[in-house]
């Protein structure tokens, strides 16, 4: 098939574009001080944002698993109006600002929430300004991107075993953990990896819920952005961090994610 030539003007609009996006990072790549990266990495305010970004970040990554893969399957087997809202409030959280979700737990989950209040009330509980918020901030923006790529795969699943199997007189759960996981195993990966990648790098959300308090709730993203006024050097080494695993996650997933969303 010919190819159709594109005109100078989309090509030159297409390169001021792409310019956008590689002149922030070659700034990143070029500036950063990589004679005194391993003694930033070093540091203990790092490795201690480190190490709780990573707790946080997988834990949220666990819940989302365990909540957000029946809430694609509702969605997958559910049509019509109910189906639109539903994935509607789902995936609310990708498009919605990240420090508006911090609020909007702040008020349900707060000493005076809806829920915090009968918590603290009933129980004694306060969630804000622990590292519980932070995983919960994280668990809310990140786990919209496992439901997506679930559902995406239940809806391209080949139904065909799994009616197999109930013809044979397998069970629901029988069916279900035999047959359907297997096949949703790609895209539950898939799902995971970037519900994974997306609370790593929350920020909005958790320094609304959760607070700044090193040790409990200064994940990595907050480390950046409190370092840039006072230890620029360390912000530099945070952020080439997450840029690493950012780029390494879109490198191993390839298009596969463009095709779940």
């Amino acid at each position: 098939m010919k190819r159709t030539r594109v005109p100078p003007a989309i090509g030159l609009l297409a390169a001021l574009g792409l310019l956008l996006f590689l002149l922030p990072l070659a700034g990143l790549i070029v500036r950063a001080p990589w004679n005194q990266a391993l003694r930033e990495l070093a540091d203990p305010t790092t490795t201690t944002a480190l190490g709780l970004s990573i707790f946080c970040s997988l834990t949220a990554t666990a819940i989302a698993l365990v909540l957000g893969i029946p809430l694609a399957i509702i969605l997958a087997r559910t049509r019509g109006t109910l189906r639109n809202i539903l994935r509607a409030l789902t995936t609310l959280p990708m498009v919605l600002p990240p420090v508006v979700g911090g609020v909007a737990l702040l008020l349900a989950f707060g000493r005076r929430g809806l829920v915090g209040s009968l918590l603290n009330q009933w129980f004694g509980i306060q969630i804000p300004f622990t590292t519980a918020a932070a995983v919960m901030a994280e668990t809310f923006v990140a786990m919209p991107f496992l439901v997506i790529a679930v559902e995406a795969g239940l809806r391209s699943l080949d139904h065909r075993y799994e009616e197999a199997a109930r013809s044979l007189g397998a069970g629901y759960w029988r069916v279900f953990t035999r047959v359907t996981l297997p096949l949703l195993r790609p895209a539950i990966f898939s799902g995971a990896v970037l519900c994974w990648a997306r609370a790593l790098g929350e920020f909005g959300a958790t320094i609304t819920f959760a607070g700044n308090f090193p040790g409990r709730t200064q994940t990595v993203p907050i480390a950046v952005y409190l370092a840039l006024e006072t230890k620029p050097e360390a912000a530099i080494t945070l952020s080439l961090i997450l840029l690493v695993v950012s780029v390494a996650i879109l490198v191993g997933m390839r298009d596969r994610w463009l095709g779940a969303l």
